[in-house]
């Protein structure tokens, strides 16, 4: 239990107690929410840092935080969409937030089932992925920060990075679905490969 629930990990679950108390701060009526909310999203980002940070140099990588590290980006990343989308109530906000959730569940899908196939490292997190995700994490910051009725300016900013991560997402994607490719076509089926050879003779025979 207890390198289960060593230092890596609490910060992870941090990560995770994050998620209401974001939500309930951007909905508060307190005129600081927005500051706030943003704040705890970079809390919780940094977390994200400092979890991976803590395993590896004080060897507490556990199977326990490999499940939950993931599910925790995901978790507050979608948390965090979905609020922005309710307070911005636009297509050119929603369709790259689309793009970025659904790009999660795809690659989820793809990584569980490569992993029942043993060959799960044909699909590692690629520098392109991180590139994505700094993006991803300054959008949903300045957004957070600064709604749709505050700074235009600024929250053009956070739109442009949001779609710069939504580029990289479907570029990172299209990486990881060609690295699996091969394992995703269909294996031949033996009968069929044997029985052609058996029709082109007896084509060739005269009537």
């Amino acid at each position: 239990m207890h390198g289960m629930f060593n230092a890596a990990n609490k910060l992870t679950l941090f990560r995770i107690l994050v998620i209401p108390a974001m939500v309930m701060v951007y909905y508060s009526p307190f005129s600081w929410r927005f500051f706030a909310a943003g704040l705890l999203f970079s809390l919780a980002a940094i977390t994200d840092f400092l979890d991976g940070y803590v395993a590896r140099k004080y060897d507490q990588a556990t199977p326990f935080g490999a499940f939950l590290d993931p599910v925790a980006d995901k978790l507050i990343v979608a948390a965090a969409l979905c609020v922005l989308i309710q307070a911005h109530n636009s297509l050119w906000f929603t369709v790259p937030a689309i793009v970025i959730v659904g790009r999660e569940i795809v690659i989820s899908a793809l990584r569980e089932w490569m992993a029942e196939l043993g060959v799960r490292s044909t699909v590692a997190v690629s520098a392109i992925g991180k590139v994505k995700t700094t993006f991803q994490m300054i959008a949903i910051i300045v957004l957070l920060v600064f709604p749709p009725d505050w700074d235009y300016k600024l929250t053009v900013v956070g739109f442009i990075a949001l779609y710069i991560a939504a580029g990289l997402t479907l570029y990172s994607m299209i990486i990881y679905l060609k690295a699996a490719w091969p394992e995703l076509l269909p294996e031949p089926n033996p009968k069929v490969v044997e029985r052609v050879p058996e029709a082109k003779t007896l084509a060739k025979k005269p009537e």
